[in-house]
């Protein structure tokens, strides 16, 4: 069965294995998902990935992370923004701030895969793929 929106599966995913204090969450792979587990790795909210190839499938294995004791999560919340029937597009003026500036926006633009911060520095717009805090 082919899935509607691959992006809010990875998010969905690894929301729940957080909420269940699961220290890792296997994704099936693809370029956007990797682009966005490394942009999650950039801003400090999992330790880390890796791409794991058990022969005709690429799976990304995703260590996440905690505070101190496992019950302070670090990622809050995921929000999936724009979606395949809804599709948000903005330019670099319109760039939303996800809490005063507290989390990110992951924006796809011409120039890859960034955050919000990375996308009015580098002055593009594009689509809002998901809010993290």
């Amino acid at each position: 069965m082919t899935m509607s929106d691959p992006i809010a599966d990875m998010l969905t995913r690894i929301r729940n294995a957080t909420t269940a204090k699961h220290d890792t969450v296997d994704v099936p792979s693809s370029k956007m998902k990797v682009s966005i587990a490394d942009i999650l790795e950039r801003e400090g909210y999992i330790k880390g990935y890796e791409i794991l190839e058990d022969g005709v499938r690429k799976t990304i294995r995703i260590t996440l992370k905690y505070g101190a004791d496992k019950n302070e999560k670090v990622i809050n919340g995921l929000r999936r923004i724009s979606k395949p029937g809804l599709r948000t597009y903005v330019g670099v003026e319109d760039m939303p701030k996800v809490l005063g500036g507290m989390g990110i926006a992951i924006v796809s633009t011409n120039k890859g895969v960034l955050t919000d911060k990375e996308a009015r520095e580098q002055h593009v717009g594009g689509e809002i793929l998901a809010f993290i805090w």
